[in-house]
């Protein structure tokens, strides 16, 4: 039977995991505590509108879709403290700042002056980006690609047939899922419709991930070291890259952890 084998959130959009054993699934289809935070450009602090949902779109901030070298930073956030920390594994310290509006000044500049001395120094010169704004409560779920939220969820066996046909090593952390899953055969998700439990929660399957080019990003280097998207499309003869589902819980929120059984119902 298929298992959760890891669970994940992200507190910044677009930077490093949090590698947890159960995560918490609010009403609304989010996981609690996951893009709480996200670097926004200059013309984009206020959210669009879609579906009469706030939509926060990763083209007008900082993501790993455009810059890459985000993946070079090892991230923590204390939402009790509201303390942010992030580090360069070869830089040393970049900020560690409490979310007050100076220490929110403070982490927005101090990535800005990290950004140019890396190679999306050239983003930064688009118009409408500089000054950055890091944005969001540290508490509130809303900084997920999709104004709906969902919780993201894959099978280690696709990744694994992935890394099979790839030149260079591709794990978990690439495809940056909430939860992760073992003991299904490669793509098995994909064919799954209708609904699942995992653990004592039942959720939706709404439809597949298509993919982006954070997928190409190296997590360790911050390098684009692998062309993923059409990997996918050509090897496994996908009309667009896809991996993993979207779920959304059909009963109100839950707990899910490390070890739960999930069964397509």
């Amino acid at each position: 039977m298929p298992t959760v084998t890891a669970l994940f959130r992200y507190p910044v959009k677009g930077f490093t995991p949090e590698a947890l054993t159960a995560l918490e699934i609010d009403a609304d289809g989010r996981v609690r505590g996951d893009r709480v935070l996200a670097f926004r450009f200059a013309d984009a602090v206020t959210p669009d509108s879609d579906g009469g949902l706030d939509h926060w779109p990763k083209e007008r901030g900082l993501s790993l879709m455009r810059f890459a070298s985000l993946a070079r930073l090892r991230t923590t956030f204390d939402a009790a403290e509201r303390r942010l920390r992030i580090h360069d594994d070869e830089e040393g310290l970049v900020l560690d700042t409490v979310l007050d509006d100076e220490g929110r000044r403070e982490a927005a500049d101090a990535i800005g002056g990290w950004l140019t001395r890396t190679t999306d120094a050239r983003l930064l010169r688009a118009d409408g980006v500089m000054p950055l704004h890091l944005i969001g409560d540290g508490l509130t779920s809303r900084f997920q690609d999709r104004a709906r939220g969902y919780v993201s969820l894959h099978g280690a066996a696709s990744v694994h047939a992935v890394a099979d046909a790839a030149p260079v090593a591709i794990d978990d952390r690439r495809f940056r899922s909430n939860i992760v899953i073992g003991d299904t055969h490669a793509w098995e998700e994909l064919s799954w419709c209708g609904s699942l439990r995992i653990g004592g929660m039942e959720f939706d399957i709404e439809r597949p991930i298509g993919r982006c080019a954070a997928i190409t990003v190296n997590p360790d280097t911050g390098v684009r070291d692998a062309r993923l998207l059409g990997l996918l499309t050509k090897e496994f003869a996908q009309a667009e890259p896809t991996l993993g589902v979207l779920l959304l819980p059909r009963h109100g929120g839950g707990t899910i952890r490390v070890g739960d059984d999930v069964t397509p119902l």
